[in-house]
């Protein structure tokens, strides 16, 4: 879809994995270089071997444009 003229919504899930913080960091950097963004949402799971509750993807929908998530080590 295209981006409002505001800049795109990002959303960012952190699965909870060492270092998938930083790594979520270094990529919405990237894409703020790359792209206009209005605002970045962050949230993180509670445990890296369950899925995301409902309420946490329930915002994510609702506040952001695309998601990004990570797993690192």
């Amino acid at each position: 879809r295209k981006a409002a003229k505001s800049g795109l919504r990002l959303g960012m899930l952190d699965n909870s994995k060492g270092n998938a913080d930083h790594l979520l960091r270094f990529i919405a950097g990237a894409v703020k270089a790359a792209v206009p963004v209005a605002s970045v949402v962050s949230l993180r799971k509670e445990s890296m071997s369950l899925p995301a509750p409902g309420p946490i993807l329930d915002r994510l929908a609702a506040e952001s444009d695309f998601v990004v998530t990570a797993m690192a080590d």
